[in-house]
């Protein structure tokens, strides 16, 4: 294992040098390591070793929102709130529906099959928008209207809606009976719940902090194990039958109220993060690397599913634009959001697969195993296309559309 790791981290940053001399993103490199050493093409990972990957990608998510909340104040969340309440679900609702739609008249899906495609589809990536958001913050880039900020917010709690709604079309496929009246209630209470519970967690960690004195890198241990044990707490089953926490999102507020309450040490806390996600960065995009499985995908599928991709991201970015048609953004800022809104890679990797397992397993009812194969094909091809095309289109446009704010030149 310990070789395999070795490979990976070796090939890893070695990709990622390359992809950056090549003025491309560096995650980029890392995807690919993932495919070229995955069981898409050489194999040579181990299963225990993919196991872990699997795990550590949800710490190395949670790394990347800690990051972001401990650099979001209340003056900024105040400027960003409606914009992006309205990201949060707009645009996904949209590009879902879409899908399913054309899924149900071109691939002949039901509309539940198509409802399930769709709302795997409809997800954006956090690990591809979040840490690119926090670059730009970085250098300063849409500073005045904090853009990246307001993008990073509706990003985060854009999979909750997503999957909770994939959710509704997998009972619906499974004979489940569905209480729409409880779902309603449900996705906006747990949004705000999530985001309450994350804020009084980190009102607990301050006043901890604040009595007993530690090292910053304990400070950080400390962090993490709650930061994930909240995490785990949201994902629990029983839980989100009842009311679905928004998770990331409370992750988030943990590192708000960090940042209101202590100033001085969420710039000490975000400046450790930072160096914890150089490795974190590369077994997350290693990770959903691994996951696309390029054998899925056959040519008669790609030129329809391309298809679909098509409209449901056109769908996606006029959702994006009506969100922001009331804001104080400019036609510049509007458009980066749009090409910010794209990138797919985490939630498709982590549950495309999902509805075929369950077919496998007979939970399904009569979707057919082709109907689950054609969904994960699907899934797979949206982070091939998106990923790259997210990520590229982030780091080239957000320079030329976003205004820099003063005195930042120096982040550069």
């Amino acid at each position: 294992m310990l070789l395999d790791f070795a490979l990976i981290i070796l090939s890893a940053l070695l990709l990622n040098y390359l992809f950056t001399l090549l003025k491309l993103p560096g995650i980029l490199g890392m995807i690919l390591t993932g495919i070229l050493l995955g069981p898409s093409v050489f194999d040579l990972v181990d299963p225990e070793v993919s196991l872990f990957l699997k795990e550590f990608k949800t710490a190395a998510l949670i790394v990347i929102l800690i990051r972001a909340g401990l650099g979001i104040n209340k003056k900024t969340l105040h400027k960003v709130g409606r914009p992006a309440i309205n990201l949060s679900f707009i645009p996904g609702v949209l590009e879902g529906t879409t899908v399913l739609l054309v899924a149900h008249y071109i691939l002949g899906f039901s509309f539940i099959e198509g409802g399930m495609l769709g709302f795997i589809i409809a997800a954006v990536s956090p690990a591809v928008v979040v840490p690119a958001m926090l670059d730009l913050k970085d250098k300063g880039y849409g500073e005045k209207k904090d853009v990246p900020t307001l993008v990073l917010a509706g990003a985060s709690v854009d999979d909750v809606f997503a999957i909770t709604i994939f959710g509704v079309f997998t009972g619906l496929a499974a004979g489940n009976s569905i209480d729409y009246g409880h779902i309603f209630w449900s996705v906006p209470v747990g949004i705000l719940l999530g985001a309450l519970l994350g804020a009084l967690i980190g009102l607990l960690l301050v006043l901890f902090f604040k009595r007993y004195h530690i090292r910053d890198t304990k400070k950080v241990i400390i962090f993490m194990i709650v930061a994930v044990a909240f995490y785990e707490f949201t994902e629990w089953e029983s839980l989100k039958e009842f009311v679905p926490l928004a998770g990331l999102l409370g992750i988030m507020a943990i590192g708000f109220m960090i940042l209101e309450k202590y100033n001085k040490l969420a710039n000490r806390l975000s400046a450790k993060f930072n160096k914890v996600w150089v490795l974190a960065e590369i077994l997350l995009f290693v990770y959903i690397g691994t996951e696309v499985q390029i054998s899925q995908l056959n040519s008669s599928l790609i030129g329809i599913g391309l298809l679909i991709l098509l409209l449901g991201l056109t769908a996606r970015s006029i959702g994006v634009w009506i969100s922001l048609l009331r804001s104080e953004l400019n036609y510049k800022e509007r458009l980066f959001s749009v090409i910010a809104y794209l990138p797919k890679a985490t939630v498709q990797a982590a549950i495309g697969a999902v509805p075929l397992t369950l077919i496998g397993e007979g939970k399904l009812g009569d979707v057919s195993t082709e109907t689950g194969q054609t969904i994960l094909a699907l899934a797979v091809l949206s982070i091939v296309v998106t990923a790259p095309i997210g990520a590229i289109g982030i780091k080239l446009s957000g320079p030329h559309l976003l205004e820099r704010g003063e005195g930042s030149m120096d982040k550069v």
